[in-house]
């Protein structure tokens, strides 16, 4: 991979943001990151900015960061997300508020706001974490699965808007990986999830990375609009 090129990844400060973010550093590319607490960890090439990506001010503020580092604005991993796993009489509403906010209003923002600088060069990558929740309908999880169904609709959208600019959007189902998202899960609930997964185990982080890596290929420019679950999921 090209060292010219920035990644701008949300939700990097710790988790699967984090992983995301050491992956592609090591590819060669230089990482914008950002959260909304500060950040514990540092490498070469990475930058982080603690911002709201649901804060139209503290996107444009990421995306300017992104473009004035004096690489190529590439790609966009939109990681952050939020999420609350209970029944829906249980869940207040300000929390589904919050989890269609991140997933889907940030996403689109972020994902906006940097293509107005990636047209520029004719090409741009731009891929979305969603979840297995999806398809399989999962109960308990009413509002998160609202919003990453959300997040799959946006991209499939502007998968066609931004083609002519030579941008993809993608998206990326993951299968539960073991980050402080599900640790407070019992583990008997995640034991009957896996076992509805024709690969029956949680997800890694490479698997994820792997996906991505695919994504962000030049070579995947006739790849857009795709929604990839892993662990054998089928769509739909």
């Amino acid at each position: 991979m090209s060292d010219s090129r920035v990644v701008i990844v949300t939700g990097a400060r710790r988790g699967l943001g984090r992983t995301i973010s050491e992956h592609l550093l090591g590819q060669g590319f230089h990482v914008v990151g950002c959260g909304r607490k500060p950040v514990e960890w540092e490498a070469e090439g990475f930058t982080y900015l603690q911002a709201d990506v649901t804060d139209l001010a503290d996107v444009r503020r990421l995306v300017k960061t992104a473009r004035d580092s004096g690489h190529e604005v590439y790609g966009v991993v939109n990681n952050a997300a939020t999420a609350s796993m209970n029944h829906s009489l249980l869940t207040p509403a300000s929390s589904v508020t919050d989890m269609l906010g991140t997933s889907v209003g940030a996403s689109f923002l972020v994902s906006r706001e940097a293509v107005k600088v990636m047209r520029k060069n004719t090409r741009g990558r731009i891929v979305g974490l969603s979840s297995v929740a999806v398809p399989l309908r999962l109960e308990g999880q009413a509002g998160y699965v609202a919003a990453k169904a959300g997040l799959e609709g946006l991209c499939q959208v502007m998968a066609k808007e931004f083609a002519p600019f030579g941008v993809t959007v993608n998206v990326i189902g993951a299968t539960p990986i073991d980050t402080d998202m599900i640790r407070g899960v019992p583990k008997d609930t995640i034991a009957k999830l896996v076992d509805q997964f024709p690969i029956k185990r949680l997800g890694l982080r490479r698997d994820v990375t792997n996906a991505l890596d695919f994504f962000l290929r030049p070579e995947s420019d006739a790849v857009t609009g795709q929604v990839l679950y892993l662990g054998g999921v089928p769509n739909g």
